[in-house]
């Protein structure tokens, strides 16, 4: 994160309200939450996950053992659980 002095980006009639809150410490001022991306969405591991759990909640439903889908995709006994009885997967 890079430190800007606000002084050279604000116009002075925003400067002098802002002042009157804070005074000479830093600021951090978050991006709009409509230009945010949720986790994994730039990357495509969001999609790549819920895929991939959808797919074992499948093979669990059509009969699969929880340790023959431990070694198949690499996870563990744990993990296996939580994907597969999870009360709101992600469709």
């Amino acid at each position: 994160m890079k430190c800007v002095n606000a002084a050279a980006l604000l116009p002075d009639h925003l400067l002098k309200e802002i002042q009157q809150y804070i005074h000479g410490e830093a600021l951090y001022i978050p991006t709009r939450t409509s230009s945010r991306r949720k986790w994994g969405e730039s990357s495509g591991a969001r999609g790549f996950y819920r895929l991939r759990n959808n797919e074992i909640r499948k093979c669990f439903h059509d009969g699969a053992d929880m340790n023959q889908l431990c070694e198949q995709y690499g996870l563990s006994i744990d993990s296996i659980r939580k994907i597969v009885y999870s009360k709101n997967p992600q469709s």
